[in-house]
């Protein structure tokens, strides 16, 4: 690549990616951070804590982009609970033991099988709010590393 001088300032294209590509990896930790902080009662409380240890985020630069990603996997709820959604009435049966044990006021029931009617899930957003509360530190962050990079500080 060719460097090129302009007001002062030296233009190093591959000085200029390689800055991104270290502030993004930053601004990549930082995101993580925010959503498995959104998973531990900021937005959604953990339970199960499989939601909170499913989320995974990854950098691809490959020289002419850089591709920060953001993702949940092998958690089927993980999509209802970011956008909210219904889920169909369906039966739940009874398979690892003889019986499904629950209470109903006060006292406990058993059945072998137990229609669900069904339910309707909130969007938590736990994904978009973490993006969205980072959006100008992500956009500062970027242009103050363009910036480093061309000498302009």
């Amino acid at each position: 690549m060719t460097d090129f001088a302009m007001n002062g300032m030296n233009l190093d294209p591959a000085a200029v990616e390689a800055a991104l590509a270290e502030r993004a990896d930053q601004l990549r930790a930082m995101l993580e951070d925010r959503i498995k902080q959104n998973l531990s009662g900021g937005v959604l409380a953990t339970s199960s804590g499989a939601l909170l240890n499913s989320i995974e985020t990854d950098l691809e630069d490959d020289g002419s982009q850089i591709i920060v990603t953001a993702a949940s996997s092998g958690v089927p709820y993980a999509a209802i609970l970011e956008y909210g959604g219904k889920t169909a009435a369906h039966d739940i049966v009874a398979v690892k033991a003889g019986a499904l044990a629950f209470m109903v006021g006060g006292t406990q029931h058993f059945a072998k099988t137990v229609h669900h009617p069904g339910s309707t899930f909130k969007a938590y957003a736990y994904l978009g709010e973490a993006l969205e509360g980072l959006a100008d530190e992500i956009r500062s962050g970027l242009k103050t590393a363009v910036l480093q990079a061309l000498g302009a500080r």
